[in-house]
């Protein structure tokens, strides 16, 4: 008795294809990504997911740091550089090397420039763009390599 089995719609774990949320702002500045990344953050650690900021160096990383604490007076949003003793302990890390292992509940948050190693481990993905020149030329090659790998890109235009 021959059997035929249909594999396409099996999937492998790392082989899930991500979505990938564009959040497209109309200011030009880093403050004004870095205060959205701080709302978007706070949006997904309250909805139970764990959350890693990618930030291009470790510069970044302290600067979106010092935002993550002072984006709002009565908020606090439980996070920690990378590598730091707390890092494990908190549902939101930030880092600018190799990204974690993500758990089933983690999400990225991508501020470096480029897409990087290792997001195919991940089921979400929000990349936030600004008018600054750099950052659309950037990110307008990572929205065409997400869909070259075949991901599922969704753009969402603010203000």
């Amino acid at each position: 008795m021959l059997f035929v089995i249909d594999v396409s719609a099996i999937v492998l774990p790392g082989t899930a294809m991500a979505r990938i949320d564009f959040y497209i702002l109309p200011d030009t500045t880093l403050e004004a990504r870095l205060q959205f990344a701080c709302k978007l953050a706070e949006t997904i650690w309250r909805k139970g997911y764990r959350l890693h900021l990618h930030c291009e160096d470790k510069i970044l990383a302290e600067q979106a740091d010092d935002a993550l604490w002072n984006f709002r007076p009565d908020a606090y949003l439980p996070h920690a550089l990378e590598g730091s003793e707390m890092a494990a302990s908190v549902p939101i890390t930030l880092g600018w090397q190799q990204l974690p292992v993500p758990t089933e509940e983690t999400a990225l948050l991508n501020l470096h420039p480029d897409i990087p190693n290792g997001v195919e481990n991940y089921a979400r993905i929000a990349e936030i763009i600004n008018q600054h020149q750099q950052v659309l030329i950037a990110k307008r090659a990572c929205w065409q390599r997400y869909k070259e790998m075949g991901h599922e890109v969704v753009p969402h235009k603010l203000g």
